[in-house]
């Protein structure tokens, strides 16, 4: 499934406020006439979006799955939309049986903000050196506490292991990909608003990797807004 995260309170069900998980369970509740519990690959936080979230429910639906899907999307606001809908083994659980995640976070790099973009990429008026942001970023990939770039989202475990990094460029778009097995709470943001010290030459590489090996939440630099985020893949 797909959302844009502008106008959620992020993905989980909370008290009096729009998230993803609610607005699910309440149109599998109009389709279905059945109460269903949506459970989710990943909590994407308030203004985060998701091109890949994978979500799982039981029913006793009784029609194909594509009448099922079809259905959903006939009931669903229009900044949500459920892309496939197939049957899973008993076993399969969305966040548990992840392999690994993708996230891309979005730059807009441009001196004049951008009215089209504004809920979808972080506008960063001065230039930037993606290049040198790029090569701090490799030492990102492989097994590291990452305890300077967030919280475990339960338990005290701060080690991950990040498999790429991957800066695109597209005119004034810079795009920042990582995968990883599993990500820590707000990390993804809080590199990219290290990584930024880089390309503002306020940091260098070197530092870059000081700060990410000393496992010091203090030591990171700005977390970015969440708009430039989005869930891109969940890989089983």
């Amino acid at each position: 499934m797909a959302y844009d995260g502008t106008n959620f309170h992020g993905f989980q069900v909370q008290v009096g406020q729009r998230t993803v998980q609610g607005t699910l369970e309440e149109a599998l509740a109009q389709v279905t006439q059945e109460s269903c519990r949506v459970v989710g690959a990943g909590r994407t936080d308030a203004g985060v979006h998701a091109r890949g979230q994978v979500i799982a429910f039981h029913t006793h639906w009784r029609h194909s799955w594509e009448e099922l899907e079809r259905a959903l999307n006939a009931v669903l606001p229009p900044d949500v939309v459920v892309s496939q809908v197939e049957p899973a083994p008993a076993d399969f659980h969305p966040r548990y049986s992840a392999r690994s995640r993708e996230y891309r976070y979005t730059i807009y790099n441009h001196p004049l903000r951008s009215p089209f973009y504004r809920y979808f990429a972080y506008h960063v008026a001065e230039p930037l050196d993606v290049a040198t942001m790029a090569r701090a970023s490799d030492c990102l990939v492989g097994r590291h506490d990452f305890a300077t770039f967030g919280q475990p989202p339960q338990g005290e475990n701060t080690v991950r292991e990040v498999l790429w990094v991957l800066w695109v460029q597209e005119g004034p778009l810079v795009h920042f990909d990582i995968a990883a097995n599993a990500f820590l709470y707000r990390m993804v943001r809080s590199i990219v608003g290290t990584l930024l010290l880089v390309g503002r030459g306020r940091l260098s590489p070197e530092e870059f990797r000081e700060i990410l090996e000393a496992a010091d939440r203090s030591r990171a630099g700005p977390t970015v807004p969440p708009q430039g985020l989005c869930l891109m893949r969940v890989n089983y």
